[in-house]
C-alpha cells in the first residue's frame, strides 16, 4: 500500500471510532468524499460534503457522496444551531482564509468538531527548515512554494492554545508518529506527525 494512501487509512479509522452511527455528519473541504463515503459504509451516516473545487465535487458525485460546491461559511450559515452531530474539518483547517470564523461557525452548527491537520512542528520539519532554509518538500509537503495554495502551517502547540484563547473544549484528541500509525504521548508537540482533535463548545 503506497505510504500517503496508508495515512489516509489511519487517520479516517481514528476518525470512523469517533463516529456515532447513523448520525449527521458535514465534512467541511470533503475533497473526493473519501472519507463521507467510508463513513457511510461503516458507520451509515447521512454525510454531505462541500468543497470549492468543482472536479473534486464531481468525483463526490461518482462516489455517490453528496456535496456542494462553494464557500464553507456560506453553506454553516443556512443551517440551525447544532443541525448536524458532527462536523469534521479534516486537513483543511491549515487551508482557510480565516480559520477562527470557520471553526466557531462549525461548533455552531454541529455538536462536536473533529478537526485533524499535519503538525507543521515535528522534529523532521524544524530540522528540514533549519538545514535547508527553504520551505519544506516531502511526501506531506509535496509543491514548491510558488505552486502551494495559500496556507497557514499549524502546530500542535499553535492549536491548543487557539482552543484555550477561544474557549473551545477539546473532548480528546489523537497523536501520531511521524508514522502516522503509533499513538504518541510524549512531547507530541516535537515528537507527532499528525493531530486530530474532537472539541465542543
Amino acid at each position: 500500500m503506497p505510504k500517503l494512501v496508508e495515512k489516509r487509512t489511519v487517520d479516517m479509522q481514528i476518525i470512523g471510532d469517533w463516529v456515532e452511527p447513523r448520525t449527521r455528519v458535514l465534512d467541511l473541504g470533503c475533497g473526493r468524499g473519501t472519507l463521507l463515503g467510508y463513513l457511510a459504509q461503516t458507520k451509515e451516516v447521512a454525510g454531505i460534503g462541500v468543497d470549492l473545487d468543482f472536479h473534486r465535487i464531481t468525483a463526490c458525485v461518482q462516489r455517490g457522496v453528496t456535496a456542494y460546491q462553494g464557500d464553507m461559511l456560506a453553506f454553516m450559515r443556512e443551517f440551525p444551531d447544532r443541525f448536524f452531530d458532527r462536523v469534521i474539518c479534516s486537513r483543511t483547517v491549515q487551508e482557510l482564509d480565516d480559520p477562527t470564523a470557520v471553526i466557531l461557525e462549525a461548533l455552531r452548527v454541529g455538536r462536536t468538531l473533529t478537526v485533524g491537520f499535519v503538525n507543521h512542528g515535528f522534529w523532521k520539519n524544524r530540522l528540514a527548515t533549519l538545514f535547508r532554509g527553504r520551505k519544506l518538500r516531502n511526501q506531506v509537503y509535496t509543491t514548491e512554494w510558488f505552486e502551494s495554495r495559500p496556507a497557514n502551517p499549524v502546530t500542535i502547540a499553535d492549536f491548543e492554545h487557539f482552543c484555550a484563547a477561544k474557549g473551545i473544549r477539546i473532548a480528546r484528541r489523537a497523536h501520531l508518529a511521524g508514522n502516522w500509525r503509533s499513538p504518541r504521548r510524549l512531547c507530541p508537540n516535537l515528537l507527532a506527525g499528525y493531530a486530530l482533535y474532537d472539541l465542543t463548545r
